[in-house]
């Protein structure tokens, strides 16, 4: 047992009044980022450098990426996190809908979520698929109260055998003089301020005539109207789920799209001010991560943090016929598929998660997001797995809980007659954390600039370790009264624990305005994102009794 927790008298309780540096052998094998400098007392080289601080205001900063680290030491990483699987709460199988029903798109209105989806049926599968006849591919709406209870309006705006009674909103009919396609499409709820009351919802659909993509609008987010007959842009093979929003943080507008990158399935993106044209696209880059085919990309601005853009990929892995391929669940069915082209049964699709600070180079994950998981059937086919663009904000299954992320993802493609809608839970800003495990870590970041008076931690811990911080200049000095010392152990599990320090309370107001840097002292703990909060007064503490830890 380490002897900082080591018990007066064994089988009882320690007492913890700090957390421990990281031990010698610790630092010996884990390489430090360059930096110059003199070692602290850990040993961690902390950078003395002149570089420009970051000036981070008052927002939300998720630790997805080492952009604000400027060292680390001992058993402290980065670590991805990956979403609960819970629920099937919607199947894509009325007629006109069926097995191949993909590219939602999700989102909260006011009082309601909506969720944008086409319709479509492959057959070209096993028995099952062969239950429902191929039929034109249409644009579906459904809508929910909570994200977990579906319904489809019947809007009465479409024909489908003879009937009105569905949630059909496009045909191939809506925007024939442009030959717009219901299946490769995007519905965003546009955030410009200055966007027109009658386009505030928007429809980014491919188009044949000539090939490209084009913009609809619609003040209802029902009733959609080409808002040119002019394609936005024609770059890209666009064969995907290609997307367009608005930027709020950088007041333009940026579109995401598929194209082949030296026969590599990958992205483009563009910025306009003009939602109407696009132009100067570049590929993305992703810094240190493998060549991979990915066939979606589903970026999106982080509502909590909207400077950082997150992905969500449908990772396109072709596997090839092997005994390891011919061992995963659903060999009748892939072997079905296979009939009609090879690749329909030797792909694997998953889940894999990327970020961005500029929207162009991404730290991507190669270690997959979403595993398809163990399922015998329905999980591990070609187009399953594919999140939905969008996630939305959930009350925890657990009463006394803080609300969650839902994320969506598509299960049973092509295999019977519609597809699964699979719900996810991440808590709030629980992508990537910082991580150390009971061996404890430390990282101090870059020189920051903050506005506010109290520092906030979305942080989890176990119960016999922590969390401490420490305030320091530029210069890596430590601030009189911001001491690790100073700092009780943060313990707990809580998206908004407000840092104290002993003879301050936590009062940072003085230091706002000013370079500072954030030093973290970790063991078993997971931090995930700090924020500069106004002032909030230390809270009135209750009178405790004395503690005996040999009792």
């Amino acid at each position: 047992m380490p002897a900082h927790l080591r018990p007066e008298q064994a089988g009882c309780p320690a007492t913890q009044t700090s957390i421990r540096a990281p031990v010698e052998r610790r630092r010996a094998r884990r390489p430090h980022y360059a930096a110059t400098g003199a070692p602290n007392a850990t040993g961690m080289v902390v950078a003395v450098t002149t570089q420009e601080p970051v000036q981070i205001g008052s927002r939300l900063e998720l630790l997805v990426d080492e952009s604000l680290m400027e060292a680390k030491s001992g058993d402290l990483a980065l670590r991805l996190h990956h979403p609960v699987r819970r629920e099937v709460v919607f199947r894509t199988d009325a007629p006109w809908e069926g097995n191949a029903s993909a590219y939602q798109s999700i989102f909260k209105d006011g009082p309601i979520y909506r969720m944008y989806y086409h319709g479509l049926h492959y057959r070209h599968s096993g028995p099952p698929a062969q239950a429902r006849e191929d039929h034109p591919q249409v644009m579906c709406y459904a809508e929910s109260e909570d994200g977990l209870n579906w319904r489809r309006p019947e809007l009465g705006l479409h024909e489908f055998n003879g009937s009105r009674a569905n949630n059909i909103i496009m045909t191939q009919q809506t925007a024939e003089e442009v030959g717009a396609d219901p299946a490769h499409a995007v519905v965003l709820l546009d955030a410009n301020p200055d966007c027109p009351a009658d386009e505030r919802y928007k429809m980014a659909v491919v188009g044949s005539k000539p090939h490209g993509m084009y913009l609809m609008g619609s003040g209802d987010g029902v009733n959609f109207r080409l808002l040119s007959t002019e394609p936005i842009f024609t770059d890209g093979a666009l064969d995907s789920q290609n997307l367009l929003f608005w930027d709020p943080v950088r007041a333009e507008y940026r579109e995401y799209h598929r194209d082949f990158r030296d026969g590599c399935r990958d992205i483009r993106t563009s910025t306009s001010r003009d939602p109407l044209h696009f132009s100067d696209f570049e590929w993305l880059s992703y810094p240190g991560a493998p060549r991979q085919q990915l066939y979606t990309n589903q970026v999106q601005p982080y509502y909590r943090a909207p400077h950082i853009f997150m992905g969500f990929p449908m990772r396109y892995n072709d596997l090839g016929w092997s005994n390891a391929t011919l061992d995963l669940p659903g060999t009748d069915e892939r072997m079905a598929r296979a009939a009609v082209h090879p690749r329909y049964g030797t792909v694997v699709t998953d889940a894999v998660f990327m970020s961005s600070r500029d929207g162009v180079s991404f730290q991507r994950w190669s270690e997959a997001f979403i595993r398809p998981g163990p399922r015998s059937r329905g999980s591990w086919v070609y187009g399953d797995n594919f999140v939905f663009w969008g996630m939305l904000e959930t009350p925890s299954e657990t009463a006394d809980c803080p609300p969650e992320l839902s994320l969506y993802a598509t299960e049973d493609y092509w295999e019977g007659i519609g597809t699964a809608v699979r719900r996810y839970t991440l808590r709030l800003d629980g992508f990537v954390s910082a991580h150390a495990d009971f061996g404890g870590g430390e990282s101090v970041t870059k020189p920051l600039v903050f506005e506010g008076g109290c520092l906030a931690l979305n942080v989890e811990t176990g119960g016999a370790a922590g969390v401490q911080v420490e305030v320091q200049e530029a210069d890596g000095t430590v601030i009189e009264g911001y001491a690790l010392e100073d700092c009780p152990v943060i313990r707990g599990d809580t998206l908004r624990h407000i840092v104290r320090w002993n003879g301050n309370g936590g009062d940072l107001r003085g230091l706002a305005g000013r370079p500072v840097r954030l030093r973290f002292r970790m063991q078993d703990a997971d931090l995930y994102a700090f924020q500069f909060v106004p002032y909030e007064a230390e809270p009135v503490r209750p009178v405790v009794p004395p503690h005996d830890p040999s009792f």
